[in-house]
């Protein structure tokens, strides 16, 4: 055996190993009741802050709530939903949902019937279903852990693009424990009702919030599954 074989045979399962773990993240909307222990969040957390950002700046803040104070911030957005309803967004996040241009549009669409139509198994027309699934949302979908996630303005747009790998980073290292996660931008919509239970200062958006905990395989979501479009469709080599 050559000097160097055993330090390929290593690259090769750490690639392996890492190729496992990206491949086996998905957005998880269905948990079990079981605990996270404190050190394992402490830990995804850490490993998250290896994160690249603009001359290492380090813009974004991680809200972490578990138990009754988890559950005080999803009765206070649900009061907020159903008295005041959705606030305009601190950023333009997105297109309105008739704005979206092709190919966009059509993944989008793709991705509700795959959500609600084959896993829930509901119907464009069932609005009030749909509403009641999507709900699900400000309560983290049942998770042990819920997470809400800021970037300071100061940096401006740079800070978003820096909180973006922060939060890949905190998915990947969540799934290499073993843990299923679901970055959610729907917090977006009731930013004034987040801000206000966490005292979040003005200095800080709102980007996200996650639920982390362990997957509830018997639930018909866990049935859902996303694709991606070929690389080359997505990338071009020039050569």
């Amino acid at each position: 055996m050559h000097p160097g074989d055993a330090r390929s045979s290593c690259h090769d399962d750490e690639v392996n190993t890492f190729d496992a773990i990206v491949r086996g993240r998905r957005s998880v909307r269905a948990y079990r009741d079981h605990p996270v222990h404190p050190q394992l969040v402490r830990e995804i957390l850490e490993l998250a802050a290896r994160a690249p950002s603009n001359s290492n700046v380090q813009p974004w803040h991680t809200y972490v709530l578990s138990g009754a104070r988890r559950r005080a911030l999803t009765e206070h957005v649900l009061r907020y939903y159903d008295t005041l309803g959705r606030a305009k967004r601190e950023f333009d996040y997105q297109p309105d949902p008739a704005a979206w241009e092709s190919p966009f549009k059509e993944r989008r669409e793709r991705f509700g019937e795959g959500l609600y139509g084959r896993a829930l198994g509901l119907r464009l027309e069932d609005a009030t279903e749909r509403e009641r699934y999507h709900r699900r949302n400000y309560d983290f979908f049942s998770a042990p852990v819920g997470m809400i996630v800021t970037t300071a303005r100061n940096p401006r747009a740079s800070a978003l693009i820096d909180v973006g790998a922060y939060i890949q980073t905190l998915l990947l290292s969540a799934q290499s424990r073993g843990l299923a996660t679901c970055a959610q931008a729907s917090f977006l919509d009731f930013h004034p009702a987040v801000r206000e239970h966490l005292a979040i200062p003005a200095a800080r958006m709102i980007v996200c919030g996650i639920s982390l905990g362990y997957e509830d395989r018997a639930h018909p979501i866990a049935a859902n599954e996303t694709d991606r479009e070929p690389v080359d469709q997505q990338v071009t080599f020039v050569r």
